[in-house]
């Protein structure tokens, strides 16, 4: 699995793998290269061990695949669907504005 936080620069809310990949072979110490999908061929194939997890087989493990898009700037689109909650939080004397949003995309 790689780890989607510093590989596609994400955002706060997205999911912190994106999938499951093969290791194709060791690069030095710490760094792999995994195939990688079509969808994710613009993205380097080369990761740091830091942003691997290792699957570990469950026969009950029913594995979802989403359609995920990257960009040519390494992000990935989420939009907004709608806004559950808003609370106004106070730190150190100054309002905050928390809001929880449900993301779709």
């Amino acid at each position: 699995m790689i780890g989607g936080g510093r590989a596609l620069k994400s955002k706060k809310l997205m999911s912190r793998f994106i999938g499951l990949f093969q290791i194709t072979e060791r690069v030095g110490e710490v760094a792999y290269h995994i195939a990688l999908s079509l969808m994710l061929a613009n993205m380097h194939n080369i990761f740091h061990v830091s942003q691997l997890r290792k699957y570990i087989v469950d026969p009950s493990h029913v594995i979802q695949v989403d359609d995920l898009h990257v960009k040519d700037n390494l992000t990935v689109g989420a939009l907004p669907v709608r806004i559950e909650d808003r609370k106004l939080k106070q730190l150190r004397g100054k309002g905050i504005a928390l809001v929880r949003v449900a993301w779709g995309g």
